[in-house]
C-alpha cells in the first residue's frame, strides 16, 4: 500500500514537470515522501522560470562587477547602478511571452505590471518604460490578433499606472508565428543609499501581504512559462494573470510612503510563483525561515486550496517583513491608500518554511532547498553546432542579381513592416506623462529621460537582431550589445550597464543550447570591451511550438536592455538633418556586404546568410571617436547605420525636420549593399560648413576611416544624381505602412 501511494506522489510529481532525479532528491530532503503541496512547492521553485537551472551555470560567466555597480545580479529584485549626484538607478528586462501567446492583452499588461513592481519594491520610482516585441507573419489574422491585443495590453496599463514608454522594438519573422516574443523593461531612481532589500531577518517581525487580494488566476504560472506551446495551449488561460493598474498605482505610492518610516526589514514583489516565491528567496537572502498562516490570506475566490494560495500569481501583491512593534504605521498607510494589509505569518530562526492552514501544517520545506544558488538544481547540458550553420556560410553575394530601379528597392524597403515607421504602435503609448522624455521633439537614437532638478539625464535602449544572432549566436549578442552602446553613445550619452532577456527554445536541443551558450559567450565578450556589466534579467527557455509532432524554436533572441548616462544634458544629440547645405559623413567603411539584411531576406526573399560585417576593436573606437566629436561640437547630427542600411539611416535623419539629401554611391562597391546593406561599425553625422574643416582634422588626427557622402538638401532625395523623389512623399509611406498591412 506504501509502495503504490509513493508511485502515485511520483506520477503527480512527474505531471508536475519533476522529473525522477529531482523527486528522489526532496525525498532526501526532506527525509521522507512530499505530500501534494509540497511537491507543487518544489515543481514551481524548480522550474526553469523560477531556479535558471539549465541556464544559471553560463550567466554566471557574464561580466557582474563594475565601478557604478550598486547591487550585482541576482543580488535583488533589480539591478541597481550609481548614476551620479547622489542618484541611483533601478531596471530591468522581463519576458511574459507564453502568457501573451494565449491572451495577449492581459499577458502584456501583467507583464508590464510585474517589471514596475520589482522596479518599486526596491524602493525606486518607475519613471520610464521600454519593450522589444516580436511576432510573426504580418499578413496572418494570429499575428494581428496577437500584436493588437499585445500594444493595448501595454499602452492600458502603462497608461493608467502613469510612467511613459519611451523606447523599444517591434520585429517581425515567420519564427514568431506561433509563439511572440513580449519582453517589458522598467527604469527607476531614488536617491542612492535608499534601497529596499529582498531580504527577511529578526525573529519574530511580522511578515505581511500587501496588495490585491489572492485568486486562483496564475496558478502555475511559473511552470506553464517552463514549457513548450502547442495547439492546446489556449486551455492554459487560468496560468495568465489578470492586471489592475490602479491598484498598482496606490501600491507603489503606499510602498514609498512606507519606506520613509524606516519600519521596513525587506520587501518582494508576487510575480512567478506567488507567495512560495516571495517567502522562499526573502528567507534565503536572510538566512531565517518564515511561519505563514495561509487561511490569514486576503482571499478573493472561495474554497482555494493550500496549494492554490501558494502558487497563485494574482498581480499587484507584495510580501514585506517590518520591524515588529511598528505594525500600526504600516496598517495605517495602507488603509489610506484602501488597500489589503494582513499579517500572515512571523520570522523565524531556523532554515524552514512552515505553511499552516487553519491551524494545520500543510508543509515544511528548508527554505535554501528552493532557490537559485541554494539547493535548485544546476544541469550542464550537452550541446553542438547546428547543421544549418554551415549552409548559411555557403552564401555568396555574386549569386544574387543587383537590381537595376534601386528607387524601386528603396519604396519597397520603407514599406516593409520591419523598417516602417512603429508609429501605428508608439501613438498607442503615453509617452510624454511626467514630461521627462527629452526624446520627443528631439529625436534621438536612445531615449533620453530628464532627471529633473540634475545636470543628468538617462539614455535607455533595447535592441537585438535575431537573425544575426541565428546566423552567428556568438558574433550576433555581440553586435546586440554593440548596436545598444552605439545608440546610446549616439545620443551623447556614456553607456554604463545591461540588462538582459534571454529567449531561446528548449535547453534539451543540443543545438538550441548551442546557440543559448555561443550568446553568452559573444555577451560576456561584448560586455567586457564596453565596459557594461550585466546587471541581471531574464532567461525564458520553451519558446517553440509543438504543432503535429514537429517542434519549432524561435530564433535565438537575446535582448540587449541598455542604460547610458547624458551627463550634460547641452551635449543631446539628435539624428536628425537640422540645417539645408550640412554635409553629411560615414563613420567607418562601406563593405561589399548584404548579408542577413533586411534587403536580401525580404526583397530577395534569400533567408540562409551569415552575420553581416563586424569587428568589435572597430566599433570601439568607433564609439570613442563620437563621443569626442560630440563633446567637441564638431557634428550637428548622429544616427547609426543598423536595420534597412545606410539609405534607411539617411531618411531617419531626413524626416523628422522634412530634410532631402543628395549622396552619392561608393564605386567600390556594389550599389544595393551600398544603400542597404548591413555591415556594423558605421554612423552617419552631419556637419555644419563651418566646422568641416575642425571635423575632418579630428577625424585625420584620431586615424579613423570616414568618408563623404553629400549633403543635406531643402527636401529632395537624389543618389548618383537620379531623384528619389522628396522626402514628404517617402515619409508617407514609411509611416503609414505598418497599418495598411494591418487592415
Amino acid at each position: 500500500m506504501a509502495s503504490s501511494k509513493v508511485e502515485a506522489t511520483l506520477e503527480a510529481a512527474r505531471q508536475l514537470g519533476l522529473n525522477q532525479e529531482e523527486f528522489d532528491h526532496i525525498k532526501k530532503i526532506l527525509g521522507r515522501t512530499p505530500n501534494f503541496t509540497e511537491l507543487s512547492i518544489y515543481s514551481v521553485m524548480w522550474s526553469e522560470h523560477a531556479s535558471y537551472k539549465n541556464s544559471i551555470k553560463w550567466l554566471k560567466t557574464l561580466p557582474r562587477k563594475g565601478k557604478s555597480i550598486l547591487a550585482e545580479a541576482g543580488e535583488e529584485n533589480a539591478g541597481l547602478v550609481d548614476i551620479g549626484e547622489g542618484w541611483s538607478c533601478a531596471f530591468k528586462i522581463e519576458s511574459h511571452n507564453h502568457p501573451s501567446a494565449v491572451e495577449p492583452y492581459q499577458g502584456a499588461a501583467t507583464g508590464v505590471g510585474g517589471i514596475n513592481r520589482d522596479i518599486f519594491t526596491m524602493g525606486a520610482r518607475p519613471i520610464a518604460q521600454l519593450n522589444s516585441l516580436r511576432f510573426g507573419d504580418i499578413g496572418s489574422d494570429r499575428t494581428k490578433w496577437l500584436l493588437k491585443g499585445v500594444v493595448k495590453g501595454i499602452g492600458d496599463y502603462g497608461n493608467a499606472f502613469g510612467v511613459p514608454v519611451v523606447g523599444g522594438e517591434v520585429f517581425f519573422d515567420d519564427c514568431y508565428n506561433a509563439n511572440p516574443l513580449i519582453n517589458a523593461m522598467s527604469v527607476g531612481i531614488m536617491k542612492k543609499g535608499n534601497m529596499i532589500s529582498a531580504t527577511s531577518k529578526g525573529v519574530g517581525n511580522p511578515v505581511y501581504i500587501v496588495g490585491s487580494s489572492t485568486g486562483k488566476d496564475g496558478i502555475h504560472g511559473a511552470t506553464f512559462a517552463s514549457a513548450d506551446l502547442h495547439e492546446n495551449s489556449a486551455d492554459d488561460i487560468p496560468s495568465v494573470q489578470v492586471g489592475d493598474p490602479f491598484q498598482e498605482k496606490l501600491l507603489l505610492e503606499a510602498t514609498l510612503e512606507l519606506k520613509k518610516t524606516g519600519v521596513i526589514v525587506g520587501m518582494q514583489d508576487m510575480g512567478a510563483a506567488g507567495i512560495i516565491c516571495s517567502t522562499s528567496e526573502m528567507s534565503a537572502r536572510g538566512n531565517h525561515g518564515m511561519n505563514i498562516y495561509l487561511d490569514k490570506v486576503p482571499l478573493r475566490q472561495k474554497n482555494m486550496e493550500a496549494w492554490e494560495i501558494l502558487l497563485s500569481e494574482s498581480q499587484e501583491r507584495m510580501l514585506a517583513v517590518v520591524q515588529k512593534g511598528k505594525e500600526k504605521a504600516v496598517e495605517d498607510i495602507f488603509k489610506k491608500w484602501d488597500l489589503h494589509c494582513a499579517i500572515i505569518g512571523e520570522v523565524i530562526k531556523e532554515d524552514i518554511l512552515n505553511f499552516y492552514m487553519h491551524g494545520e501544517l500543510v508543509a515544511k520545506v528548508p527554505a535554501s532547498t528552493l532557490v537559485l544558488g541554494g539547493g535548485a538544481p544546476v544541469y550542464d547540458r550537452t550541446y553542438k553546432e547546428p547543421h544549418y550553420v554551415k549552409e548559411l556560410k555557403k552564401f555568396n553575394i555574386e549569386d544574387v542579381p543587383e537590381p537595376e530601379d534601386m528607387c524601386e528597392v528603396a519604396r519597397f524597403m520603407i514599406g516593409l513592416p520591419n523598417i516602417a515607421s512603429k508609429k501605428w504602435v508608439i501613438e498607442q503609448y503615453d509617452s510624454m506623462v511626467g514630461t521627462i522624455n527629452m526624446s520627443t521633439n528631439f529625436p534621438t537614437d536612445a531615449a533620453i529621460v530628464n532627471i529633473k532638478r540634475t545636470n543628468i539625464a538617462l539614455a535607455l535602449t533595447c535592441d537585438c537582431n535575431a537573425r544575426y544572432v541565428y546566423a552567428d549566436p556568438q558574433k550576433g549578442a555581440m553586435i546586440a550589445v554593440a548596436e545598444a552602446a552605439r545608440n546610446i553613445v549616439c545620443s551623447g550619452a556614456e553607456p554604463l550597464a545591461i540588462t538582459n532577456c534571454l529567449n531561446f527554445g528548449s535547453p534539451y536541443s543540443p543545438e538550441v543550447y548551442w546557440q543559448f551558450v555561443e550568446t553568452i559567450k559573444g555577451m560576456g565578450k561584448a560586455c567586457t570591451k564596453f565596459g557594461t556589466p550585466v546587471t541581471g534579467g531574464n532567461v525564458s527557455f520553451y519558446n517553440q511550438t509543438s504543432i503535429g509532432g514537429k517542434v519549432e524554436p524561435v530564433y535565438p533572441t537575446p535582448v540587449i536592455g541598455m542604460l547610458g548616462v547624458l551627463k550634460n544634458k547641452n551635449q543631446q544629440m539628435t539624428m536628425a538633418f537640422n540645417g539645408k547645405g550640412c554635409m553629411i559623413f560615414l563613420l567607418g567603411e562601406s563593405r561589399n556586404d548584404i548579408s542577413s539584411s533586411e534587403y536580401l531576406n525580404s526583397y530577395h526573399k534569400i533567408k540562409k546568410s551569415p552575420t553581416p560585417y563586424f569587428n568589435i576593436e572597430e566599433e570601439f573606437r568607433l564609439h570613442e571617436v563620437v563621443k569626442g566629436l560630440i563633446r567637441n561640437n564638431l557634428i550637428k547630427s548622429a544616427h547609426d547605420v543598423s536595420d534597412g542600411g545606410l539609405f534607411v539611416t539617411l531618411l531617419e535623419c531626413a524626416m523628422p525636420r522634412n530634410f532631402g539629401f543628395d549622396v552619392t554611391t561608393d564605386a567600390e562597391n556594389r550599389r544595393d549593399a551600398f544603400l542597404f546593406g548591413e555591415a556594423q561599425c558605421r554612423i552617419v553625422v552631419s556637419v555644419s560648413q563651418s566646422k568641416e574643416t575642425a571635423f575632418i582634422d579630428y577625424m585625420l588626427e584620431k586615424n579613423f576611416p570616414f568618408s563623404t557622402l553629400g549633403h543635406v538638401t531643402k527636401g529632395e532625395i537624389r543618389i548618383d544624381d537620379i531623384s528619389f523623389g522628396f522626402v514628404k512623399d517617402l515619409k508617407k509611406i514609411y509611416e503609414t505602412a505598418l497599418e495598411k498591412h494591418l487592415e
